[in-house]
């Protein structure tokens, strides 16, 4: 056995120092005939049948409900969303906020920045109700059980000040962990030798509910859990000229696309990886929970339906010959089997070392390129 396997079967991983953690947690409802009655506005437009109806008042009111549970509960960022778009939290410095046809993102740094905010159209009819809970602060993941009680004990009381059932809101528990696969690289060869300054931190990436159980936060035993990693691998000149790309032909990077797709998926076996996908059509891959497998495409989004409780789906690739992306997005998905009594640290060694062998064919610059992971924890359930 050589000792990249031996690694690979650890119970731990060592993630970068400087890798982000984020969590946030939506609580969705539906909008219904009678919690628009209660909560709208009576205007001109709403009772004159020949004027388009608004429901600012309705949204307005809703959102009153929710910032001034927040004072209560000493929340300091939420968001209330009615516009039935696909909410998406990100890292970054600066804060700002973008949307698409189908996307809502939030762009924030946890340590620094603070938001209360609604989005909404005031003269359509959202399906539902999304309230967004952004946490704060550091140590977010050793502090992210206390943040989901919090945030659970306020749900609980906008649903009893709103009066809608409580079982009919579902919550969304959505961690995840950030990092370059080649900081190490880039670093100061001093510092990998100095043990006071060590780069890398040890992880056994226990699942959510049982980090969330050792600190007295229980979760239903009703829930859908899921965990992923998905990897930015961008396209740069040098990979380009590793194919040959016919401009004139009608799917000039079909050679690219295929080099990458059979690279991805002897890597992955290697390693006793087989479930994932490799995306490269320019849409966003979003992986959701799923009593049957689901590959599909929705606008914007590549949909990928899992179940974790089956055995490996196998390697999936999805790409449009006729454009070149930026960025192809590989994607793991865990089963339970990849889930040990220790957690999930395995399955991500086993992927990182499977992504090194991949970035060697590719003859990458660890030193200089970068490959983004992104470690994904979700949890979800009705109350």
């Amino acid at each position: 056995m050589t000792i990249i396997r031996k690694r690979s079967a650890d119970h731990t991983c060592n993630i970068p120092k400087n890798a982000r953690d984020n969590q946030y947690i939506l609580a969705e409802f539906t909008i219904t005939d009678d919690l628009i009655q209660r909560f709208s506005v009576e205007t001109a437009s709403s009772t004159d049948n020949n004027l388009p109806k608004n429901y600012c008042g309705f949204y307005q009111n809703l959102a009153k409900v929710l910032f001034d549970l927040s004072e209560l509960f000493e929340v300091e960022n939420c968001l209330f969303i009615a516009n039935d778009k696909l909410t998406r939290v990100r890292f970054s410095q600066e804060m700002h906020q973008w949307q698409t046809n189908q996307q809502i993102l939030f762009y924030y740094n946890p340590e620094s920045h603070q938001l209360k905010k609604s989005f909404f159209d005031a003269n359509k009819r959202a399906k539902k109700i999304s309230l967004l809970f952004l946490t704060t602060g550091t140590d977010i993941r050793d502090n992210a059980a206390g943040f989901h009680a919090k945030t659970s004990q306020l749900v609980t009381a906008f649903a009893h000040k709103t009066t809608i059932d409580v079982s009919d809101i579902r919550l969304r528990d959505h961690q995840h962990i950030t990092y370059d696969l080649f900081n190490e690289n880039k670093l100061n060869k001093s510092k990998k030798t100095n043990n006071e300054h060590s780069i890398t931190q040890t992880h056994k990436l226990r699942s959510m509910i049982h980090r969330y159980a050792s600190q007295q936060v229980t979760l239903p035993e009703f829930h859908s859990a899921m965990t992923y990693v998905i990897i930015n691998l961008p396209i740069s000149n040098r990979l380009l000229n590793m194919v040959d790309v016919d401009p004139n032909s009608t799917d000039p990077y079909n050679p690219l696309y295929t080099y990458l797709t059979d690279t991805f998926t002897q890597s992955a076996k290697r390693y006793n990886l087989n479930n994932g996908a490799l995306i490269a059509n320019g849409l966003v891959p979003i992986v959701r929970y799923s009593i049957h497998e689901i590959t599909s495409r929705m606008g914007e989004l590549q949909m990928l339906g899992y179940n974790p409780e089956q055995n490996p789906c196998g390697i999936i690739s999805k790409w449009d010959a006729s454009e070149l992306v930026d960025n192809v997005q590989l994607v793991f998905v865990a089963t339970d089997k990849n889930q040990t009594e220790h957690g999930f640290g395995r399955f991500l060694n086993q992927i990182e070392q499977a992504i090194k062998l991949m970035a060697t064919e590719l003859e990458m610059e660890p030193n200089k390129e970068e490959l983004i992971v992104r470690f994904h924890q979700h949890v979800a359930y009705n109350f």
